[in-house]
């Protein structure tokens, strides 16, 4: 009884030894607790605005002084009861750098390689994402990329239902091994502003593709318009209902499979269906996107899809995007890189940033081989459309082969209707992206922002006119620093050509996006020529990024450049004539010759041929109406600082359009190369419904 007790009872040494050690971890932990600390956008290579207002903050311990100092600029504050700090630094006299900054509390923190500059925060979706080194040139554009002055801080895509107080992300130098990972259009926008200003330039990306624009806007905002109030609250409500209606479709098909015995047996010899090396000799053949039905594939059971792709030696992990109705498995030369199993599925919706990253190490140069197994125990699975990797579509051919069929339900047991309601992804909720990726940069210092975005908007062009402005408004609002530039690119062209003039839902965005040009300090670069027929992400992002450039230098660092291409002043009916007269036209209009071709997809090098609309006009792109509202190609030419425009099919014009298609055929420019604005002079109700949320 005694050993026992002496072998269990704690030693009186061994006590004053514990409480020693306890005390001494308490206040390990309350010196960590009091660690000041710093968001992620203060970190080693920072770039710092040049200005008198340079917000700095962060957290300590309450009560706690801070003293932050670069370059001989000291600000000192005290925490606040919730642990947080804020001060300015005066860094309008301040040198380029680079710098140590220091952040001293009860411990003091040094930031390496600071410097001070001129900062811009890039925004947007895909176009704005798109990264350099998919850019057409970008092997000789990186290559020649090292640049310490010139910076971007890539924001980590963070959708968030409640404001955040910072971001995940790292500042990085321009050189060969970084800038293919920068924002293309931010890379080319900051080269040319250092180039010219030979001072640091600092890009703060924070952008992600397919992305409405009520979701970069604040909450508050969206709910002081009452149908994007309307619409915010119905999508929090549908969230809310959704759990129960997917637990209820689960529960009915996962009951009728188990009654039907149509469970999934997944083969284990997966290599004889995705390998690299597999006779597909007599697979049939299916085209994506669309349902996978052929000739000698079930309805329902297991069936594989695969295509071989041609790639060069890698230069980094690529992202692969499906847009999919259906239960499956992807492999990458045979390797498994993401499942969706039935209790997973979420019913036919778009997969908004569904995008898995192949690793470099898994990419063969030459033949790889890219395969889904789709679990089908109702019906066909179906893409909404093609998969993507990285910029490049695989649509068309696939071939396919079932690794087992089913035999028809019972007709005694009916099969589940499809689960119709959808989850919507988190980054397409109103003001999640506000709250995870530019809340968190608010009061950084910034000197504007370019913004590339409106293809996820494009159906609703007539609520854009609201919404974009709104955003704009909002974000200066929040950063507290005046009307600062904003800087947006028109959308570029897109979609097949049409042979009649009519609506079309870019034509209207890129209206819709005009309407912010009522707001101080806009501006927009036109990109009707830089874009392809076949593929939404064009591969030129130097013009966009330079054509940001040349707005900024012009109307922010007093350079005098041209920056706008001829837009639309005035319109004047004489006869059969219309006479349109342009702003930005001092340097002459110009009539661009017309290439034999244009660009389908250039990642493919797919063009098509040219067929003009007005063969023996000077200027192609203007159309024209009489008071039946029916439109004509018409036949226009340059005088001096107008063009007249006629058609012998409209005696007497009411109105004129130019360039007003998603992908239109048109070669107006000024004497500066810079391509005139997509235009109307009517304000005709659109012939395209504008859809709701």
């Amino acid at each position: 009884m005694n050993t026992t007790m002496n072998t269990t009872m704690t030693h009186p040494r061994t006590f004053a030894i514990a409480a020693v050690f306890f005390i001494l971890s308490f206040l390990f932990a309350l010196s960590l607790k009091a660690d000041v600390k710093l968001p992620a956008l203060f970190s080693d290579h920072a770039v710092l605005q040049k200005s008198a207002h340079v917000p700095v903050w962060g957290k300590a311990e309450p009560g706690e002084k801070v003293i932050v100092t670069l370059d001989g600029h000291t600000a000192s504050t005290t925490t606040g009861a919730d642990g947080r700090w804020a001060l300015e630094l005066d860094l309008k006299d301040s040198g380029a750098g680079p710098f140590a900054m220091t952040v001293e509390g009860k411990n003091k923190l040094t930031l390496s390689d600071v410097v001070v500059g001129e900062v811009w925060v890039a925004s947007g979706q895909s176009n704005m994402q798109f990264l350099l080194k998919n850019e057409r040139g970008a092997t000789e554009e990186i290559a020649k990329s090292a640049n310490p002055l010139l910076r971007q801080f890539i924001v980590t895509p963070t959708a968030s239902k409640e404001p955040l107080d910072d971001v995940s992300g790292r500042w990085m130098q321009a050189s060969p091994e970084n800038a293919g990972n920068f924002s293309a259009v931010a890379y080319f926008f900051s080269k040319k502003l250092q180039n010219e200003l030979k001072v640091p330039v600092g890009v703060i990306n924070s952008s992600w593709g397919g992305t409405h624009c009520e979701a970069w806007t604040r909450a508050e905002a969206l709910d002081s318009v009452p149908f994007l109030k309307e619409w915010r609250e119905n999508l929090v409500k549908k969230d809310a209902e959704y759990p129960a209606i997917k637990k209820a479709w689960l529960e009915q098909v996962t009951a009728w499979i188990n009654d039907t015995n149509r469970q999934d047996r997944p083969t284990a010899d997966t290599s004889s269906f995705c390998g690299l090396n597999v006779d597909t000799s007599s697979w049939a053949h299916v085209n994506l996107p669309g349902e996978i039905k052929a000739a000698g594939l079930p309805n329902s059971g297991a069936v594989w899809i695969r295509k071989e792709i041609t790639l060069p030696k890698s230069t980094g992990n690529l992202g692969f995007y499906m847009n999919i109705d259906g239960i499956e498995a992807v492999y990458w030369n045979g390797k498994k890189i993401t499942e969706t199993k039935i209790e997973n599925y979420n019913g036919a919706q778009i997969r908004n940033g569904a995008a898995y990253q192949i690793p470099a190490a898994d990419i063969v140069e030459g033949k790889n081989v890219l395969s889904f197994r789709l679990y089908e125990p109702l019906s066909p699975a179906k893409f909404i459309s093609s998969p993507k990797l990285g910029q490049t579509t695989l649509d068309g051919e696939w071939v396919a082969k079932a690794e087992y069929e089913f035999p028809d339900a019972p007709t005694d047991k009916p099969t589940p209707k499809p689960l119709t309601a959808t989850l919507t992804p988190p980054q397409n909720f109103g003001a999640s992206l506000y709250n995870g990726m530019i809340n968190p940069l608010i009061p950084y210092a910034i000197r504007g922002v370019i913004w590339y975005q409106g293809e996820s908007n494009a159906n609703r062009a007539l609520d854009y006119r609201t919404a974009f402005p709104l955003m704009i408004s909002d974000w200066r609002k929040q950063w507290q620093r005046g009307d600062f530039p904003f800087y947006f690119c028109q959308l570029a062209n897109f979609h097949d050509k049409v042979d009649q003039p009519t609506d079309q839902n870019w034509s209207l965005l890129r209206e819709a996006q005009e309407k912010a040009f009522a707001l101080p300090n806009t501006g927009e670069a036109i990109l009707i020529d830089v874009g392809e027929s076949g593929d939404i992400h064009p591969r030129n992002k130097k013009d966009p990024g330079e054509r940001l450039a040349r707005i900024a230098l012009a109307k922010d660092y007093g350079q005098k450049i041209p920056h706008a291409g001829p837009m639309y002043d005035s319109l004047k009916i004489d006869g059969a004539q219309a006479i349109v007269r342009f702003k930005n036209a001092e340097s002459g209009l110009v009539c661009r010759p017309l290439p034999e071709t244009y660009v389908v997809e250039s990642f493919k090098n797919k063009t098509a041929p040219l067929a003009r609309k007005s063969p023996g006009s000077e200027l192609e792109g203007f159309a024209i109406c009489g008071d039946d509202k029916k439109w004509y190609w018409a036949n226009a030419k340059i005088a001096g600082d107008t063009v007249i425009v006629t058609s012998d099919q409209v005696p007497s014009p009411v109105a004129v359009r130019y360039a007003w298609a998603d992908n239109p055929t048109c070669n107006l420019y000024n004497g500066d190369d810079l391509p005139t604005s997509p235009f109307r002079t009517d304000d005709f109700p659109p012939a395209t419904p504008n859809q709701k949320f």
